[in-house]
């Protein structure tokens, strides 16, 4: 039973949660303290879960990329091209309290994100560009077409139905959660309780033998590349609204790198294949907890990607078994050199 807890691909995942959730309570013994203020949860647990909703739903679009053996490189430059669009969209109108507008700005975002995560999609099937060349040009011009959107300014709006999107509240908590909640529902039984995860992972195993067993590759591709882009247009619209705002040079800055992070430490390979939505939630966490532990606990904000960067890094070596028999091979062969001898002559 022990062994196969051990085994298991979020054994290590969720230990490295618990460790910096644990790290932080001993910090700060009031960090898993909640208060209700306003008939709503507020705490660095909430804060977590909220400030953290953006990355996990690139990341769950994301996964399913990855699994198909590509990647995607644009969902930054998505995330700040869907929020410049919505707060244009407001912006521009005549009622700025319409709920009406705020329903067309959204509208638009997701349309847009649906077309450009479509553009990655038909590079990579139709034109057969290798996938991080594909969506390496949306990441840079994309960036580029969110400056052309907001002309190189921060948008600011003031719509109470928009803000609600990202700084709203449901039964206590805050209404990102439950986005985020309903993405990774939907996304787990298309997946897993359908064919199409066996699809997916038949594609990143090895696409020209699902092609010729009669599987639509280059469909299975298209799709997740949307669904990707529609995710990350979602997390756009959440940051923008949560600040009332739209930054087309800054919004989802770097986003890829971490949702790229938060998919390997979760389990999934980026050679394709077998994938894990859970694992990558799990991983997204991780990510925004050690941010939060960083900030808490004072580091410089010079030095604040450096140390990111190694904890990642040794995240990523606890969580490979084959590092891990490294290690265990090395100790041995330390303390207990007589063994080893016997071990190798026999």
């Amino acid at each position: 039973m022990g062994g196969k807890l051990y085994r298991h691909h979020l054994f290590w995942p969720v230990t490295v949660l618990g460790a910096l959730l644990l790290f932080n309570l001993i910090y700060s013994p009031d960090f898993f303290s909640l208060v209700i203020r306003g008939g709503n949860l507020y705490g660095s647990l909430i804060d977590i879960l909220n400030f953290g909703a953006p990355l996990i739903l690139v990341s769950i679009g994301m996964t399913l990329v990855i699994a198909t053996g590509g990647i995607d490189l644009s969902v930054g430059s998505i995330v700040a091209i869907s929020g410049a669009m919505a707060c244009l969209t407001i912006s521009k109108g005549t009622d700025q309290s319409s709920f009406l507008l705020v329903i067309g700005a959204v509208g638009a975002s997701i349309i847009l994100s649906v077309v450009l995560g479509m553009w990655n999609g038909a590079l990579v099937t139709i034109t057969r560009i290798q996938p991080i060349i594909a969506t390496l040009i949306l990441m840079v011009a994309g960036r580029g077409i969110a400056q052309l959107i907001t002309s190189g300014q921060i948008i600011t709006v003031s719509n109470s139905n928009y803000e609600y999107i990202g700084a709203g509240s449901l039964a206590a908590l805050p209404f990102s959660i439950f986005i985020v909640a309903a993405a990774l529902l939907i996304a787990s039984l298309l997946t897993r309780r359908t064919a199409i995860g066996l699809f997916i992972e038949s594609v990143g195993s090895n696409p020209e033998a699902s092609r010729l067993a009669g599987l639509r590759s280059k469909t299975v591709i298209l799709t997740v590349y949307i669904f990707c882009g529609l995710c990350a247009g979602v997390a756009g619209l959440i940051l923008s609204s949560n600040v009332s705002s739209a930054d087309g040079n800054n919004a989802g800055l770097w986003y890829e790198l971490d949702a790229i992070l938060a998919v390997v430490i979760g389990g999934t390979s980026l050679n394709g294949g077998r994938f894990y939505l859970m694992g990558t939630v799990i991983g997204a966490l991780i990510i925004q907890t050690l941010t939060t532990t960083i900030y808490m606990i004072g580091v410089p904000p010079e030095i604040t990607l450096v140390v990111k960067a190694f904890v990642v890094l040794a995240v990523c070596l606890i969580q490979s078994e084959a590092f891990r028999k490294t290690l265990i091979t090395r100790w041995k062969k330390r303390n207990y050199p007589a063994e080893q001898e016997v071990t190798r002559h026999a």
